[in-house]
């Protein structure tokens, strides 16, 4: 599996060396806007100029995909197949791959950096958006309603990207934060009586603390935050207060959270890297073999070389 960032990504589609490369990094963005781009998918993977299939690699850029065709995506651990239309948000949190199963496809996709929806320009922190938190729906299948409402705001995306408006990336970036209020829309979200009270402040801190150790990109780095103990230390409160505002707030006391990310994550690593078993037990905070196995087995009823395999 390797780090693929936008550099890399337009290498992929258009080749290396290709001139064109250059011209899109320099005509999409700048180091203070930060980057964007959208495309037609049919023009770009479907016209003999690229491989339309995309392998199994962790992408440091933000990409919104508009589909239109029979399509297989596989993220962590799931395969979702879309039938007729869907649409998906990928983060560089989750790395997946996207399998056409026929050239029959069509709809639209954005690529973009985080600067590019820096806080500063939106006031939004897009990592803390509920469309890419730890366990959202990374595909959406869309009805045909659906699908041309998303589509219109793509093809008003490609034209603008064209444009000589002196404004065009602000207006860009609202309809990309429209996408990603349409995304959130598909599956409602439950609300919260409040978000503001110290029991969501601690809960949320405490999930802040525990994805900011993921993902796991290489052999030296190891999660530091591993048991309850480690994190009620972390947040400055008491083991057992920390367990209560979590069950109240999620229905799931700490343990089984933290296990829960950390099994999440081991799924990814198993199938994802050529690292040994005992590799992935020591990144994960494991001192033994034995000791992983065990916990993995205990939480996924089967062996970690069995699911790898």
């Amino acid at each position: 599996m390797e780090n693929i960032g936008i550099l890399d990504f337009y290498k992929e589609i258009f080749g290396e060396g290709n001139a064109l490369v250059d011209t899109l990094l320099e005509n999409s963005g700048s180091k203070d806007l930060g980057h964007f781009n959208v495309f037609d998918t049919k023009k770009i993977y479907f016209s003999g100029k690229s491989k339309s299939e995309m392998t199994y690699n962790r992408r440091f850029y933000y990409k919104i995909s508009l589909i239109k065709g029979k399509n297989l995506v596989e993220f962590a651990d799931k395969s979702v197949f879309i039938e007729k239309q869907g649409i998906l948000f990928a983060t560089p949190k989750i790395p997946y791959r996207y399998i056409p199963e026929t050239n029959e496809q069509s709809g639209f996709f954005c690529v973009f950096t985080k600067a590019f929806l820096s806080k500063s320009k939106t006031g939004l922190l897009i990592d803390e958006l509920p469309i890419y938190e730890p366990g959202s729906d990374f595909v959406y299948q869309l009805n045909d309603g659906q699908y041309n409402e998303i589509e219109l705001i793509f093809k008003k995306m490609n034209a603008e990207i064209s444009s000589n408006y002196a404004f065009k990336y602000d207006l860009l970036r609202n309809y990309v934060i429209e996408l990603l209020h349409i995304g959130q829309k598909l599956k409602p979200i439950s609300s919260s009586t409040s978000t503001t009270n110290a029991s969501g402040r601690i809960s949320s801190l405490f999930i802040e603390y525990l994805e900011r150790q993921f993902p796991i990109e290489n052999t030296s780095q190891t999660i530091q935050l591993k048991t309850p103990a480690d994190f009620a230390i972390k947040l400055s409160v008491h083991t057992n207060h920390l367990n209560k505002v979590l069950k109240e707030t999620t229905g799931k006391n700490t343990t089984e959270i933290i296990n829960g990310r950390i099994v999440e994550e081991a799924k990814i690593l198993l199938k994802q890297t050529p690292w040994s078993i005992s590799e992935i037990a020591f990144v994960l905070g494991f001192d033994e073999i034995a000791h992983f196995s065990n916990f993995f087995k205990k939480h996924t009823n089967i062996a970690p070389l069995k699911f790898r395999n």
